[in-house]
């Protein structure tokens, strides 16, 4: 359990880890490419870990340089050329939705069976998104999940065509999961998606030699490629800056200075509604590591009042939705989050966690199939808060804790915290009695 108090003062100066969404794509494509690849930065949280220990099941060689009391953060690692070998057993995703996807796409080319196990979680979650397209792709998937499309997935891989998909939904990580089955297939593969996802793909396949075109939504690979080894930082994670962001634009005359983090467009989109909702950023920019821009951002807290969120603001918002619906109960007004259905096939039913967490803590909130309208502006109260084992909600309402009027908030099955940012409780507990965090 983790107890939450509200804070004393808030710190001026945070540094987060390393990027999850790179993190799981630096193991995969240094795995498959050609040489020793360096990967500085690298997230050791649950997830990530994941992911290195499965490429590492299927071949590839990875030696720690720098690890902390979490994990290797530092890794130089050995490329099999495109040629993994079979597995002794099964690939554990643990609680990894970009993992268990993104390996799906690597799996469905292999010669060999594969099997692609997670948690409970994790086996409830759809994966049809994946699986249909590679089926057409040639590859063959047996879901063996109590719910239909749903793992423990089974993989019999082999050669592949190259196919133009048109993505329902859009997911980036169905798109990368496409791109990298594409990598091993004959001809041009093509994924259309409706609109703008978080582009890390693209951009690591630049750093390890890879041809990627992009026409506005259209994203498309030539099978063949061999990717050659590269040397990657692993820029901030934003996603995990976010949730100090928040800290501070809704705390008046805070100043918090977030240093060394990612700033991909495709990643930021909080940052333009907490302007919206009064906060003020000052962006120093540091230049690009591995294609991915990174900067120190400087928020200064105001009051904060509510607003809507746009339609096309919520794919690449989507992770943010827990700790955003913390600065909408802290803002005067009302803020309308919809087109957000997605949230609900997360680690956990996500619209139903925020509001059933918003309320206990004093919050007025109205639930929608897609997303959720919260009144703000009322004092929080302490409460027993359910993080229904998701990562996102424990830490989002671990923040509304340093705002309560009254008690504490205790955090039940925190350790779901691990799975993204391990180092966060710490941070936390540095956080809210002022001074400077780094704390990996």
């Amino acid at each position: 359990m983790l107890t939450v108090r509200p804070l004393e003062k808030l710190g001026t100066a945070i540094e987060v880890p390393g990027d999850k969404s790179c993190s799981h794509r630096a193991a995969i494509l240094a795995g498959l490419a050609d040489g020793v690849s360096e990967v500085k930065g690298f997230l050791p949280s649950e997830d990530c870990l994941c992911t290195l220990k499965a490429m590492m099941q299927l071949g590839v060689q990875v030696e720690e340089v720098n690890s902390t009391c979490w994990g290797p953060i530092d890794l130089r690692i050995t490329g099999t050329n495109m040629k993994l070998t079979a597995p002794t057993g099964d690939l554990d995703c643990g609680n990894s939705g970009t993992g268990m996807r993104l390996l799906a796409g690597v799996l469905a080319a292999q010669g060999f069976e594969s099997r692609l196990i997670g948690d409970d979680s994790l086996q409830s979650r759809p994966m049809g998104r994946v699986t249909v397209p590679l089926e057409s792709m040639g590859a063959k998937f047996e879901s063996e999940g109590e719910k239909p499309g749903c793992a423990p997935l089974r993989i019999s891989g082999g050669s592949l065509k190259s196919i133009r998909y048109e993505m329902p939904v859009a997911s980036a990580q169905v798109k990368s999961s496409i791109l990298l089955a594409g990598l091993f297939a004959e001809g041009e593969t093509t994924v259309v998606q409706p609109a703008v996802t978080r582009d890390h793909t693209e951009r690591m396949f630049a750093d390890f030699g890879i041809e990627c075109k992009v026409d506005g939504n259209s994203i498309s690979v030539k099978g063949g490629q061999n990717p050659q080894a590269a040397d990657l930082q692993v820029p901030g994670d934003f996603s995990s800056a976010a949730f100090w962001l928040v800290a501070a634009a809704a705390h008046p005359g805070s100043e918090l200075r977030i240093n060394t983090v990612g700033l991909n467009p495709t990643r930021t989109a909080l940052m333009t509604v907490l302007e919206r909702m009064g906060a003020q950023f000052e962006i120093e920019e540091l230049g690009s590591n591995g294609g991915e821009p990174i900067g120190n951002i400087l928020v200064k807290g105001k009051g904060l009042k509510g607003t809507e969120i746009l339609e096309e603001e919520v794919p690449n918002l989507i992770d943010e939705v827990p700790i955003l619906a913390i600065a909408a109960a802290l803002a005067e007004g009302t803020t309308t989050i919809r087109n957000a259905e997605e949230l609900r096939v997360k680690e956990t039913d996500r619209i139903m966690a925020v509001v059933d967490n918003l309320k206990r803590i004093g919050v007025s909130v109205e639930e929608f199939q897609d997303g959720m309208v919260i009144e703000g502006g009322n004092p929080l109260k302490g409460a027993e808060i359910e993080s229904y084992g998701d990562h996102r909600i424990a830490m989002a309402f671990a923040i509304a804790g340093l705002f309560l009027s009254e008690g504490e908030i205790d955090i039940q099955n925190s350790k779901c915290i691990a799975t993204s940012y391990p180092g966060f409780r710490d941070a936390l507990n540095t956080m809210r009695t002022g001074g400077e965090v780094k704390i990996l």
